[in-house]
């Protein structure tokens, strides 16, 4: 498996484990919106976001184009 689709796997578990999480009411509106909070919810956003930069910037680097 390439990396794209290592980060592509997590990403989209991260999603499952996010609409889990939405479904079962773990969190409240103010903390989906506090993404600097140390909630479940905020950490994974933070990492959902870092995965999806690590993503784009292998594009780039795959096209050798600039962000």
């Amino acid at each position: 498996m390439s990396e794209k689709q290592a980060i592509i796997k997590e990403m989209l578990d991260l999603q499952h484990k996010f609409i889990e999480l939405e479904q079962r009411g773990d969190f409240s509106s103010e903390e989906y919106y506090d993404s600097d909070g140390e909630t479940e919810v905020a950490r994974h956003k933070r990492s959902y976001e870092a995965l999806a930069t690590k993503l784009v910037d292998l594009a780039h680097a795959e096209k050798g184009s600039q962000r």
